[in-house]
């Protein structure tokens, strides 16, 4: 699991069937950030999100195989999961 930080919602014009209702948001990680480095082309993973994050939100996400356990035994192909949004960082190097 990392963290990411949310920066957009994503709208599709079509999509897979098990798609219909669900929420995706781009995200990018939040673990430069927190060494201090400036990324200028961040790569963007997009992530299922059944949590409602606002854009700016930290979340934790987990990726590849895991993404898809919480719909056991449904089959979604997912390869990002929103599995909680972070309220608050404390200690150096967590600032927003």
């Amino acid at each position: 699991m990392q963290l990411y930080q949310v920066n957009g919602t994503v709208t599709l014009s079509r999509a897979h069937p098990s798609f219909m209702g669900c929420r995706l948001k781009t995200a990018e990680a939040y673990g430069d950030r927190l060494l201090g480095r400036a990324v200028k082309d961040p790569d963007l993973v997009v992530v299922w999100d059944d949590l409602g994050a606002a854009d700016g939100s930290v979340i934790a996400v987990s990726d590849g195989g895991e993404a898809a356990q919480p719909f056991k035994p449904t089959l979604k192909p997912v390869d990002a999961y929103n599995a909680a949004i972070i309220d608050e960082l404390h200690g150096p190097g967590f600032k927003k």
